[in-house]
């Protein structure tokens, strides 16, 4: 997710903070998602898994909605998402994994 040029949709960090905050959305869409998210070593669905876990883990729900559905984008099933929730509430904590499970059922299956 590169930055956008003049041509194309604004980024969701664009729409979120446009002239707002225009350094996290430089940020996000250049560095973020057009180098960090690019980097060859691990696959989209990889660091996709990865950003699930750590948002579960760090009791960030509200971030959870874009990255499931950008996981599913990159390849990640929905019977690996909710194995990866689910295997994370040992480690976690249930809590966490409760709310973001509330989250992967409304993202993965509309309710």
């Amino acid at each position: 997710m590169p930055h956008k040029d003049q041509n194309t949709e604004p980024s969701g960090a664009e729409n979120m903070f446009g002239d707002f905050a225009p350094a996290l959305v430089h940020f996000t869409d250049d560095v973020l998602f057009g180098e960090a998210w690019e980097r060859p070593q691990l696959s989209p669905k990889e660091r996709s898994l990865i950003t699930v876990a750590a948002l579960t883990a760090g009791g960030n729900a509200e971030q959870l909605t874009f990255h499931l559905q950008f996981a599913k984008e990159n390849g990640a099933t929905e019977e690996e998402l909710i194995e990866a929730i689910t295997h994370l509430a040992f480690y976690a904590g249930w809590p966490k994994a409760f709310s973001a499970m509330a989250v992967a059922k409304q993202v993965l299956r509309g309710n």
